[in-house]
């Protein structure tokens, strides 16, 4: 039998044989010295400046600003809120933690205080700091989410969620899909879907519940899982007769019309009067209001004929809001508001 010695060890940092002598040295002392890679530390600072000017959000709250008549708390709320996206982006580019941080929304008033559009003020601001992949806005009602019968709610649930995915699923009268007097009822599985999604996917969407405040409290008390999981709770106050008039000087010339001055204190009366009516809707009142005084003016105008200016095209005069029977003695709300509410 043929034995095989084990080679000699060599002791550690000693050259394998054939590399040692002064060759080998002169080789290795021609090599190339490598510098270390060590990673770059974190900025120290960064610049509120420059976040701003590159996603423009800036430009969005003052569009809000522009559209939105007081409001000043909703504002506020709102720039805290960017802020805060602001300052977290900042913090994770000079290395500090920088956890997302929760988004889903509660938005509560009556009808007409301006939610909706705070809504898709909110989803752009969302997009433009990279917290929102699109940024578009999908409203929902319990209608699109719960279904009739067995197996057709998950569908419909799922189905507006995916449509909102990248942007803001906007739930008004959230309150309705919560029904615990009805036995056969399946708006808890819509909720159970929503809770999944809010927690597991809330960095693809953002979900914003609207409708009364009473009825929302109760929603949130009912379903204590959805209440954990929305961050930001926004009141919306109702507007003052000053500022519906506000509103109204926008809505008019927005659409290209004006008061005659003599119609000015008339609409005064016909917004003090329609507060107190049923089913009044602050600035959506406004618009209906408008919306039939043009409907007034045009008759009137067409009705006169012959050649008309520009001041008759653009003025709408006292006879058209005194036709309204909110003006009327002991008059109800104008035909068409009984959505309203």
């Amino acid at each position: 039998m043929t034995v095989t010695a084990n080679p000699p060890r060599m002791a550690f940092g000693a050259a394998p044989p054939g590399t040692a002598g002064p060759a080998a040295a002169a080789r290795l002392a021609e090599l190339p010295e490598v510098e270390a890679i060590v990673p770059s530390p974190p900025a120290q600072q960064a610049s509120v400046d420059e976040v701003l000017a590159a996603t423009a959000v800036t430009d969005v709250l003052g569009r809000l600003d522009a559209e939105l008549v007081a409001l000043a708390p909703v504002k506020q709320r709102i720039r805290e809120i960017a802020a805060l996206l602001v300052i977290d982006r900042l913090r994770s580019q000079v290395g500090l933690a920088s956890e997302r941080p929760s988004l889903h929304m509660s938005f509560t008033g009556n009808p007409g205080t301006g939610k909706t559009t705070v809504a898709l003020r909110m989803a752009e601001i969302l997009h433009r700091l990279g917290y929102l992949e699109s940024g578009h806005l999908v409203t929902v009602t319990r209608d699109d989410l719960v279904g009739q019968y067995v197996g057709h709610t998950a569908p419909k649930t799922k189905e507006a969620l995916a449509r909102a995915r990248g942007g803001v699923l906007f739930i008004d009268e959230a309150y309705y899909l919560h029904r615990p007097e009805s036995e056969r009822d399946y708006g808890q599985e819509a909720i159970e879907i929503l809770l999944q999604v809010m927690e597991a996917e809330r960095d693809r969407v953002v979900v914003i519940f609207a409708g009364y405040a009473d009825r929302m409290n109760d929603f949130f008390r009912s379903n204590p899982g959805m209440g954990s999981r929305v961050a930001h709770h926004i009141d919306f106050p109702d507007y003052s007769d000053g500022e519906l008039m506000a509103i109204a000087g926008l809505m008019l010339g927005a659409a290209g019309y004006r008061l005659a001055a003599d119609a000015v204190p008339t609409l005064r009366e016909y917004v003090a009067r329609r507060r107190g009516q049923p089913r009044f809707a602050n600035a959506r009142s406004i618009r209906n209001a408008i919306d039939r005084a043009r409907l007034r003016q045009a008759g009137r105008l067409f009705d006169r004929g012959g050649v008309l200016d520009r001041s008759d095209l653009e003025t709408i005069e006292p006879a058209d809001l005194l036709a309204s029977r909110v003006l009327a003695a002991g008059g109800g709300p104008d035909p068409g508001t009984a959505k309203e509410g």
